[in-house]
């Protein structure tokens, strides 16, 4: 059988040039395609978390991404207030920047987050994805595609030339986004609601210096009469580069026409938020876009996958739109190249949906509520949809009357403001995802229990279905390695501890017999010494216990006896693997 790729990928946003970037590391063929003559031309997504960051680091650009990125210093507190230039209503500080919630973050991860526009994030990934071998070609509209029981035949049309032509390919991603042809011809299951409120984006360019440099913060949110009838809640101010690139976003009545957005009319929405009649201002582009309430419950038929906003669409509050689209990618990416390469059976790529669809109905269901968590600040000020600024400096000065009636209202107040905690600092959404499918197999132990709130606090854990958690420890140079460091690149890893030699012998015995590329850390030997004795603390597990990591960091099995170590580490392999599917003389 011919094909001309091995995986057609359409579209270059997050998911599509995360999807390149993995499956070309992996030395897998990839065809990218994307209909615009370039990359993003604006920023739309932004906030990248730690999951994400891990992410890039385990493909080799994480450096390009801190080089680009604002770090957290810039990113700072959230401010909530009437205008730049106005009355402040308060402050949330966010992104574990905090004193209480930075050692929790600094201690989860070796990464931290960063604000790394879509501009510069997009280059990133697909330029690595090229220098790794990936073909890249612009200018090029996905039409339609025809699939059979051993490959795909997908039909484009380049925008150059103007001609039509086909490309044969084992499997086709679509990351197309939130009009995702693909999936709407795959026949994907998508569930919600959709166009639940309407919001313009401005980008335009200003020094604000003096209003913000003194608060760093990378989101302002403003009050002003109608701004919480918008599509995301409140009118915003966006950092884009500190301090004089910027993204407004502004509400429209979704009932009524989309509104023609002129150059006077956005500066005069940019001066009315900043609160400044008379700023310099230089309107880049204007842009319309719905909010949104879906997902899909399967994300792939047949040979057919989804990632991204094809499969998940919703507000951008929580700043969780490109870190799942990058996590989907690096979670199809592996299974993808395992099938390909003859290591794994067709039945591992059954458990994307199964571990990436819960997790694309989570996010979409918590952007939407966070944003629906601006109404007890709007109800505390006693303001609705048609409060003019009049009503708004009414309601303020109801919260800062010095007497019985606005200590209450001030201690409402603060307790409105602190619910934002789950938009800000949803540690637990972006780093507790548990996965449970085929491609995880259960010990048999306890449900797991949560110790603090799930959504607010990070948890690691060694079970099965998590991601193998984060501690430091010393490499043989002397400097520090992560856990993290120690697994990835495509590999399953065999995590033992120093007593563990029976998994060493077995990890080579199956790796031949099987093979495929088996990894061995061993933590304690020189290499990975546990010199704070942070993973002994943490794990709580045998020092001569295994944990077997599939290439994207998450545990697919543990095994605290090394009785029958071979045997043992060769089922869950074949199990995980689908391996009764392989022909034997592949």
């Amino acid at each position: 059988m011919s094909y001309d790729t091995d995986v057609l990928v359409v579209g270059s946003g997050p998911a599509g040039g995360a999807a390149a970037l993995a499956l070309a590391t992996y030395g897998t063929r990839t065809l990218l395609v994307n209909k615009y003559g370039w990359l993003a031309n604006t920023p739309r997504a932004h906030i990248t978390n730690q999951r994400t960051m891990e992410v890039l680091r385990d493909l080799g650009v994480e450096q390009d991404a801190l080089v680009s990125g604002t770090p957290p210093n810039l990113m700072g507190d959230t401010v909530l207030c009437t205008s730049l230039a106005g009355a402040e209503i308060g402050r949330i500080t966010t992104w574990g920047t905090g004193d209480h919630s930075a050692t929790e973050y600094n201690s989860a991860s070796p990464c931290h987050m960063i604000d790394l526009p879509q501009t510069y994030l997009e280059p990133i990934l697909v330029s690595a994805a090229a220098a790794r071998g990936a073909k890249i070609r612009m200018d090029t509209e996905f039409l339609d595609f025809t699939q059979d029981a051993d490959g795909v035949t997908v039909r484009l049309r380049d925008r150059v030339r103007g001609d039509e032509y086909t490309v044969r390919t084992r499997y086709l991603i679509g990351a197309d986004g939130g009009r995702s042809q693909v999936a709407e011809l795959a026949g994907l299951p998508i569930a919600g609601q959709t166009g639940k409120a309407g919001s313009m984006n401005i980008l335009f360019k200003a020094d604000l210096s003096r209003y913000v440099a003194h608060r760093p913060s990378v989101l302002y949110w403003v009050m002003r009469p109608g701004a919480h009838m918008g599509g995301i809640g409140m009118g915003l101010v966006r950092m884009v580069r500190p301090w004089n690139e910027w993204l407004l976003v502004w509400g429209y009545d979704v009932e009524q026409p989309p509104p023609e957005v002129t150059a006077a009319e956005a500066t005069a929405i940019v001066r009315d938020l900043v609160g400044d009649p008379g700023l310099a201002v230089e309107i880049e582009s204007t842009s319309l876009w719905t909010v949104n309430h879906n997902y899909a419950t399967r994300y792939s038929n047949g040979r057919v996958f989804c990632a991204g906003d094809a499969v998940h669409r919703h507000p951008p509050s929580n700043g969780l739109g490109s870190n799942t689209s990058i996590q989907d990618s690096y979670n199809l990416a592996w299974k993808l190249s395992m099938v390909i390469r003859g290591e794994a059976g067709p039945g591992l790529l059954e458990s994307y949906s199964a571990e990436r669809a819960p997790i694309g109905k989570q996010i979409v269901d918590r952007a939407n509520l966070s944003r629906d968590q601006f109404g007890p600040i709007f109800e505390v000020l006693g303001i609705g949809g048609d409060t003019d600024s009049a009503g708004i400096e009414r309601g303020l000065a109801a919260c800062l009357a010095e007497n019985p009636e606005g200590a209450a209202k001030r201690r409402d107040l603060e307790a409105a403001i602190r619910l934002k905690n789950y938009e800000f600092n949803a540690h637990g959404v972006e780093m507790n995802q548990r996965y449970v499918s085929s491609a995880v197999l259960e010990d048999g132990s306890d449900q797991e229990m949560w110790h603090k709130d799930s959504e607010l606090f990070h948890q690691p854990s060694i079970r099965p279905g998590a991601r193998l958690p984060h501690v430091w420890l010393v490499g043989t140079d002397g400097r520090r390695v992560s856990t993290l460091d120690l697994v990835g690149r495509g590999k399953f890893t065999v995590v033992t501890g120093l007593a563990g030699t029976a998994w060493v012998d077995a990890a080579s015995k199956v790796s031949a017999s099987l093979g495929i590329d088996l990894s061995i850390a061993r933590i304690g030997t020189d290499g990975a010494r546990d010199a704070y004795g942070s993973w002994h603390r943490m794990a709580q597990f045998p020092e001569d216990g295994c944990l077997l990591v599939r290439p994207d960091g998450y545990i697919a099995w543990r095994q605290e006896s090394p009785v029958d170590a071979e045997a043992k580490l060769a089922d869950a392999l074949r199990s995980v693997l689908d391996r009764a599917a392989v022909p034997a003389n592949r």
